[in-house]
C-alpha cells in the first residue's frame, strides 16, 4: 500500500521533503483560489495566515519559484496562476 504522503518511501533528505510539501500546498491553494490571482505576498500571507516566519515565507516563495521552473504556475506581471498543464492535470484529477 503506496502513502499519501508527499516524499513518503523515497531516499529524499528532510529538506527535500519538505520542499516537496510547500511545492503541493502551494499548487493545491493555486488551483484551489484559480481563476483569482495572488501576488507572491498575498499567497504567503494566505497560507500562514499571517503569522509567517523567515523559513515559512521563503519556503512557499521557492515553491513558487520551482513550481514555475517546472511548468506548473506562471507569474505575468507579479500574479501567480496556474499553467494550463496544472490546470488539465487537476482536471483529470478531480474527474
Amino acid at each position: 500500500m503506496q502513502s499519501n504522503r508527499i516524499g513518503a518511501g523515497c531516499d529524499a533528505s528532510p529538506n527535500q521533503t519538505h520542499d516537496l510539501h510547500d511545492q503541493a500546498v502551494v499548487l493545491r491553494h493555486v488551483l484551489a483560489v484559480h481563476p483569482d490571482r495572488l501576488t507572491i505576498p498575498d499567497l504567503v500571507r494566505e497560507l500562514t495566515g499571517d503569522s509567517e516566519t523567515f523559513v515559512e515565507s521563503d519556503g512557499f516563495e521557492r515553491a513558487v519559484r520551482d513550481l514555475t521552473g517546472v511548468g506548473l504556475l506562471q507569474c505575468p506581471c507579479g500574479t501567480v496562476e496556474p499553467t494550463r498543464a496544472a490546470l488539465r492535470f487537476y482536471e483529470l484529477l478531480e474527474g
